[in-house]
């Protein structure tokens, strides 16, 4: 595609050939963001065709001089080699760029990303738990948003819930990859033993199980089988991304418990599909969900905690559809797209300006 790369003032990294939430979360806060500023990634990798990419020769050539009202391009990074690609052109090529780094990590960090933290000219955070790894704090945190047109609530949700075939008449659904980090065997201890007590709902287990965590789901299903409840839980496997808004609005509750987790998108994702929320601490979920009213959040790897909220949950479909309402609401005012990409724009634009 075509265009005056001398106009660009945003360059976005998108250095990872394969798709992930990194991945995901930079596309989604694209569609708005060109419409704000002029941009243009560094990578062609997953990209719509209406999306203005560039090769790192053109950024050499290109960055060499400021943009011609005199400012200063942003190069947003969201990941190390990201960074490391900046500092090469600012250092090595005499680029006239500002570097802007999103951390999003909740660990402490490497040696090698505190130093390139250090030498970024700015650090964007999305929740207050990550930004508490950051020395010295990060100097914006902007939540990720939701786009609320692919997640919305159903019309009828036990209508979708038998379309989908599923038994049982209410689904308790989790979403990512089979494994001990996402805490998938939580979710299956806490409902073993309430699934009697409760016949109506089925747990909908939504995610890939990479080879090296094969053994890890079939022990899974050993405990399942073993407690004669085999029908009620449902291993779907990895699903195509067009089809998990769908799925998100047929589920009753929708359970994250990560032991760990970035941001961690599941959860306004299940509200602003309308659905009561079930969450570790983990991620931005402390943030994002308020206990009671959205959801409830549960300590990280507790199992005893999680079964006792997941039983009250399951008791009381009132106040789980008066939860998924106010979920709604929550995301509509304060985790939206839109929101996300203006505050990125508004910021990220402060920083072309020659001081």
């Amino acid at each position: 595609m075509s265009f005056d790369l001398a106009q660009t003032e945003l360059i976005l990294g998108n250095s990872n050939p394969r798709f992930s939430g990194v991945t995901s979360t930079m596309l989604q806060v694209l569609r708005h963001q060109k419409d704000i500023m002029k941009v243009a990634v560094l990578g062609a990798h997953h990209l719509p065709e209406d999306i203005r990419t560039v090769t790192f020769r053109q950024l050499i050539k290109l960055c060499r001089h400021p943009l011609p009202d005199g400012r200063f391009r942003v190069f947003h990074a969201r990941r190390n080699n990201e960074v490391i690609q900046a500092l090469l052109l600012k250092r090595l090529f005499g680029a006239k760029i500002r570097i802007a780094f999103t951390s999003t990590a909740q660990r402490q960090h490497s040696w090698i990303t505190r130093s390139l933290i250090r030498q970024s000219d700015a650090i964007i955070s999305t929740c207050s738990a990550a930004a508490s790894y950051i020395q010295g704090g990060p100097d914006i945190i902007i939540p990720h948003g939701i786009d609320l047109d692919t997640y919305s609530p159903a019309e009828d949700r036990a209508a979708l819930w038998n379309e989908l075939g599923f038994p049982g008449k209410y689904g308790i659904g989790i979403f990512g990859r089979v494994r001990h980090q996402k805490g998938v065997d939580l979710l299956i201890h806490a409902a073993i033993p309430l699934l009697e007590k409760y016949p109506d709902f089925t747990v909908v287990i939504c995610g890939e199980t990479t080879p090296d965590q094969r053994d890890f789901q079939d022990k899974l299903e050993a405990e399942i089988g073993a407690a004669g409840l085999t029908g009620r839980f449902l291993f779907l496997g990895k699903q195509p991304f067009s089809e998990l808004p769908r799925l998100f609005k047929a589920m009753t509750i929708v359970t994250a418990l990560s032991r760990n987790e970035g941001f961690g998108l599941t959860v306004p994702e299940a509200m602003a599909s309308g659905v009561a929320v079930l969450a570790s601490e983990a991620g931005a979920w402390k943030d994002i969900v308020r206990q009671g009213v959205d959801g409830h959040i549960v300590p990280c790897d507790d199992l005893a905690a999680t079964e006792q909220q997941l039983d009250l949950m399951m008791a009381d479909h009132e106040k789980i559809a008066e939860m998924g309402r106010h979920g709604r609401e929550r995301v509509e005012q304060h985790y939206t797209l839109e929101r996300e990409a203006k505050a990125l724009c508004q910021f990220l634009s402060s920083l072309t300006i020659i001081e």
